[in-house]
């Protein structure tokens, strides 16, 4: 069987209703990124459903990657992003299967985010928490619950199954999360529909506004959450930070709540670290995974032994006093 990417693209398009009536050697696929999937524009002149005619429209076809149902509920997914796109803040789905195989509407005239473009960008930040807020306020329910720590327990009893080193330390410092996961339980936010994978390039910029994309991970969790992923995925410095927060709280947030956002800097990389790790023992090529997981670790423990996390953890337990 073919491997190429875009004849996979096409064999997958065989089946998908939108796209059985016409010829698929006409359609202009173009390979995107993807740290774990297949993704891909879709591009046709002209064709037809049956119902509906789609005249020089584009369309995103997004194949999942090998070894994905290990981790990731795709039912959960879909439903997160029809949700998200009723809420206008992520494109159309037009298509998916519980195997994972989704089409969307692909969106003109944006930009694919990187830690790079969040800095050259001028308003991007801001752009992304107005983002986030338009999310977290549209009183979405998703059927997924992120739990952070079960989260970390389930990707610990896959690699658990898996012949695959840990960072030196690992474990002493998820010992040392138990005082963050105290002080978050202390006084719990209510549960807003959340991103919960904020990679720079799950943002589509227009200049005016963002979009945001892949819901793989996402589910009811602290909203505070996608804030602290972002700053960490697009490498935030301080001036972003505030750009983001302000713009996302139109003022300046609580003690607590700014703690929070520094406390999930320190755990997404707990989390994430875990995850590069399963990639790193699936032989998913698409990064040095061992790398990425031994950075994510060294910048997690980092920050968690400085006297200013420890403040924020304080400012959490506190809660809104």
């Amino acid at each position: 069987m073919n491997n190429d990417p875009v004849e996979k693209a096409r064999r997958a398009l065989r089946s998908i209703p939108l796209f059985v009536d016409i010829d698929l050697q006409g359609l202009k696929i173009e390979r995107l990124g993807g740290l774990t999937n297949l993704v891909f524009r879709v591009s046709v002149d002209q064709m037809s459903d049956g119902n509906v005619s789609h005249n020089n429209e584009a369309f995103c076809l997004r194949l999942p990657g090998e070894g994905t149902d290990e981790y990731i509920n795709r039912i959960h997914e879909a439903q997160a992003a029809r949700e998200a796109a009723r809420a206008g803040v992520s494109p159309e789905v037009l298509y998916s299967d519980e195997s994972g195989v989704m089409v969307s509407r692909y969106i003109e005239n944006t930009c694919t985010m990187t830690p790079e473009l969040f800095k050259s960008r001028a308003g991007s930040p801001a752009r992304a928490g107005k983002a986030f807020a338009k999310l977290h306020h549209a009183n979405l329910k998703f059927d997924f619950r992120f739990e952070l720590f079960d989260m970390i327990d389930e990707y610990l009893r896959i690699l658990s199954a898996r012949e695959v080193e840990f960072p030196i330390g690992y474990h002493d410092v998820l010992n040392d999360a138990e005082t963050v996961r105290q002080a978050l339980n202390a006084h719990t936010l209510p549960l807003t529909a959340c991103h919960c994978d904020p990679l720079c390039e799950n943002f589509l910029d227009t200049g005016q506004r963002m979009w945001i994309v892949d819901w793989e991970y996402s589910g009811m969790n602290d909203p505070l959450w996608d804030l602290g992923d972002l700053s960490v995925e697009a490498g935030f410095d301080e001036s972003q930070d505030e750009e983001m927060i302000q713009a996302y709280f139109e003022g300046e947030p609580r003690p607590d709540q700014r703690g929070r956002i520094v406390i999930y800097k320190a755990m997404c990389d707990l989390l994430w670290t875990l995850w590069g790790l399963i990639q790193y023992a699936n032989d998913n090529p698409a990064e040095d995974f061992w790398a990425y997981s031994s950075t994510r670790f060294s910048r997690c423990r980092t920050l968690m032994q400085t006297h200013a996390f420890k403040s924020h953890v304080r400012a959490v337990a506190a809660g809104g006093k």
